[in-house]
């Protein structure tokens, strides 16, 4: 599914790289954790494996290009106008051409938001928010996700919640 081959990358197009000859190989139902030091360049990783950036030397090859990302920060907090969690899954939805309109009622049945559905977004809790971010990747049925630091900034319950579901996504649908 996903192939990073000998990859070497530096911001400066030169060494010190910040991936040094960098291999993995993520299969179909794989479920990995990339670990390491603050500023390591596992963001970085994410970026190259999502096209954002381009290696130096290497290559990375994916089997789809149905995939989707979470980002260590959602941007719902801030929204500047009153948007409920069931609209912004629904614009993301048509923006997928997804014509499926239960698609968004799915989505909140496997992140278990139903019941916030009608709720404006920028009144959820962290923990919540994320759940909506993690929703939204999964409109579209994706073959992917790449999630980057899911549980930044929200409690430890609700971090606890958050890789109990992604677990258990993980084994129900690969």
């Amino acid at each position: 599914m996903l192939t990073v081959d000998h990859v070497y990358f530096s911001y400066h197009n030169e060494p010190p790289y910040i991936l040094n000859d960098m291999n993995l190989t993520v299969h179909r139902g794989d479920y990995i954790s990339i670990v390491g030091d603050n500023g390591c360049g596992k963001s970085t990783l994410l970026r190259l494996i999502l096209g954002f950036l381009t290696p130096i030397k290497g290559h990375i090859t994916k089997s789809t290009h149905n995939l989707r990302y979470v980002s260590q920060k959602n941007d719902f907090s801030h929204a500047g106008f009153p948007i409920t969690v069931r609209e912004i899954l629904d614009s993301y939805r048509k923006l997928l051409h997804i014509k499926n309109p239960r698609e968004v009622d799915r989505v909140l049945t496997l992140t278990n938001m139903t019941e916030y559905k009608d709720r404006l977004i920028s009144k959820l809790s962290g923990g919540q928010a994320q759940r909506v971010s993690i929703a939204r990747a999964l409109i579209g049925e994706p073959d992917l996700i790449i999630l980057d630091e899911p549980s930044t900034g929200i409690d430890r319950k609700s971090q606890e919640s958050i890789y109990s579901l992604l677990k258990e996504l993980n084994t129900k649908y690969g």
